[in-house]
């Protein structure tokens, strides 16, 4: 076979490879936009939910004491109003509101029920559709290709909430402070481990080192156990730095939901450690998933969930508090 006709047979497989992947990026951007449209009418879906949510608050509101009734009410507007980065945290206060007060007349715990199932129903419809868009843009051929174009990447909404089954209203949260270690490497990496809430198991998340404090508990103790149950790593209370951070969270946990005020120690280790996991209790055995090193510009990247929301932006500085000394000042974060 003459050069001619072997340079005509590779042009020719070239432009067969072009057009084979052309057709799979144009079908890969075409099912794109189409889980984008899905991503955004599912997210109308729970505002209107949450908005209405917001409206029985005020109904409720309007037949308390005043100084209840003024505090729900200011609830439910700060979240009917809140924007988007700000909703999550406006509607778990409202949620806080609403588990305050005392026994509701039928007609309107019928309608909080009512509301809070609807709301429920499209926070898991959202956060499906939101799994499927990022599952997608995950992958190579769109990452390679940048068929996401300019399009954000959606979100996952998390708000605490009751099981499905038998909602009749809104309960008290269960208190657990937790201590926290933001665990770094030579290379300013953190330890983050993958787990899922037993009622949600299709929306894994990463989150640092660290659990709840028990009664009577300091917080460093509490700190350098959970350091050594999760990882094996045993650390002296003088070898934390902090608390740097504090963050309160409303969130549910297989059907529980739970109020916490997390405070968050660094700590470093050395490249070598072996992270040894045989400490888990039988929770974290059968709800985490796996773990590894994180650096901020792959947290600034990744379409993952990961707690708090602000470690990407915030880990530089953290790690440079850990080698140079901290300033003192606990920061309020999400």
């Amino acid at each position: 076979m003459g050069l001619t006709a072997v340079l005509g047979a590779v042009l020719w497989v070239l432009l067969g490879l072009v057009l084979v992947l052309g057709s799979l990026a144009l079908l890969r951007a075409q099912r794109l936009d189409r889980l984008h449209v899905r991503t955004d009418a599912a997210a109308a879906a729970l505002r209107a939910a949450l908005d209405r949510r917001a409206v029985v608050a005020r109904t409720i509101a309007a037949l308390q004491r005043p100084e209840v009734g003024a505090a729900l009410r200011a609830a439910a507007d700060t979240a009917e109003h809140a924007t988007p980065a700000e909703r999550e945290a406006a509607e778990n206060e409202l949620t806080r509101a609403l588990a305050a007060l005392m026994e509701l007349p039928a007609g309107l715990a019928g309608e909080l029920a009512d509301a809070e199932q609807r709301v429920m129903i499209a926070r898991r419809v959202h956060n499906d559709a939101v799994r499927d868009t990022l599952a997608l843009r995950a992958t190579r051929l769109v990452r390679w290709l940048r068929l996401a174009g300019t399009a954000g990447a959606p979100r996952y909404f998390e708000i605490a909430e009751e099981p499905m089954a038998g909602v009749t209203a809104v309960s008290a949260p269960t208190e657990r402070p937790a201590a926290r270690i933001v665990l770094l490497d030579d290379a300013d990496r953190v330890l983050l481990f993958e787990g899922a809430d037993p009622a949600r198991t299709h929306e894994p998340f990463w989150f640092t080192v660290g659990g709840g404090v028990e009664p009577g508990e300091e917080l460093r103790a509490a700190a350098v156990r959970e350091l050594h149950e999760e990882t094996g790593l045993r650390l002296g209370e003088d070898a934390l730095v902090g608390p740097v951070w504090v963050r309160d969270v409303l969130f549910s946990f297989d059907g529980t939901p739970y109020a916490s005020r997390e405070w968050f120690f660094l700590a470093r280790c050395g490249d070598g450690l072996v992270v040894d996991t045989s400490g888990f209790d039988d929770v974290e055995v059968a709800t985490v998933l796996r773990h590894r090193w994180w650096s901020a510009e792959e947290l600034r990247r990744t379409p993952e969930v990961f707690y708090p929301l602000q470690l990407a932006e915030l880990l530089a500085a953290a790690a440079n508090a850990a080698a140079n000394g901290w300033d003192g000042v606990t920061r309020t974060i999400r």
